[in-house]
């Protein structure tokens, strides 16, 4: 699954620099546990959970459309928008005066790549036989 391959090599750096400003803002309130009700700490670990959260599932329907054929510009147009949808995101929480716009934008474009790499795995089951008859 070379596609899913490439999406996935380009969205772990930004999963570890997430992560490593979630470390950075633990050591500076030293917080090991939550957020200590430090603002700057809990907004990174949202950041990051959000991350955590999606792209998981939006790279296994991105691999599962890839073995089931769909086509290459698809998937390079779903992994294209899934990288674009998390740094838009990642940059909008990121800001100290929250950009609501970067934010929204980031989970828009995220729940369409989920929603468009799921349809195009159903087709794809549907297509090679795992209908109902």
């Amino acid at each position: 699954m070379p596609v899913t391959a490439l999406y996935a090599a380009l969205l772990a750096p930004l999963f570890l620099m997430l992560s490593s400003r979630v470390i950075r803002a633990r050591r500076d309130v030293r917080v090991a546990v939550g957020d200590g009700g430090d603002a700057l700490l809990a907004r990174r670990m949202r950041v990051q959970a959000n991350f955590a959260e999606y792209v998981p599932l939006a790279l296994l329907l991105l691999a599962m459309a890839e073995s089931l054929g769909t086509s290459v510009w698809l998937l390079h147009a779903l992994g294209i928008a899934l990288v674009a949808a998390r740094l838009s995101h990642a940059f909008g929480m990121s800001q100290p005066a929250e950009n609501f716009a970067f934010r929204v934008a980031g989970v828009a474009t995220t729940f369409w790549t989920i929603a468009i790499a799921a349809a195009a795995c159903l087709w794809g089951a549907l297509v090679h036989g795992a209908g109902f008859a």
